[in-house]
């Protein structure tokens, strides 16, 4: 059986977060988001769980209770993207930057608008550094997705494998070393 932190784990990884993307995400401290991650037995508090799934895009009840593979289906885009309307109600910058750029905005899919939309509130991340900033951001990181997949794909799997290993390793500034 799959704990829950194992659950949030896996769908962390299917967005392609690091631990701080997580943690900004969720507002967790850095030392919070690693032990969801990397200790599957250890307990959530309900705030926790909470933060989880907003950043997530999920309920709590969702992240819960779905079984992972429906979450990741979920997180993948298989659902109804949101209107422009109730994208204006939470994240006001981006759904003006939208309507001024519609031929960047029909390449988003739902879940690149959950992202976005993740980086919302006042002095947060969008508003400081600009919603053109993280729309590149996410085009760069599906085009990285997309030549992993090929390259996963070929003999080069060993030495793609152990490129993203050192880097991975590298990326963990609180882990036990």
């Amino acid at each position: 059986m799959t704990t829950l932190n194992e659950k949030i784990a896996h769908l962390v990884r299917e967005l392609g977060w690091t631990q701080e993307d997580f943690a900004r995400r969720a507002g967790l401290n850095r030392h919070t988001a690693r032990h969801i991650l990397l200790r599957p037995e250890q307990h959530l508090r309900n705030r926790t769980v909470q933060s989880c799934a907003t950043a997530l895009g999920l309920t709590v009840a969702d992240l819960m209770d779905k079984p992972v593979d429906e979450l990741v289906a979920r997180i993948r885009g298989n659902h109804t993207p949101l209107s422009l309307d109730e994208i204006r109600a939470v994240q006001p910058e981006l759904a003006g930057w939208l309507e001024m750029h519609p031929d960047h905005a029909e390449t988003l899919t739902a879940t690149d608008l959950q992202e976005l939309i993740s980086l919302q509130g006042t002095g947060g991340p969008l508003s400081t550094n600009g919603v053109e900033h993280f729309v590149d951001r996410v085009h760069r990181k599906r085009e990285l997705h997309r030549k992993v997949e090929i390259l996963a794909g070929t003999e080069y799997l060993a030495f793609l494998e152990l490129m993203v290993n050192l880097l991975f390793e590298k990326s963990q500034p609180y882990k036990d070393r």
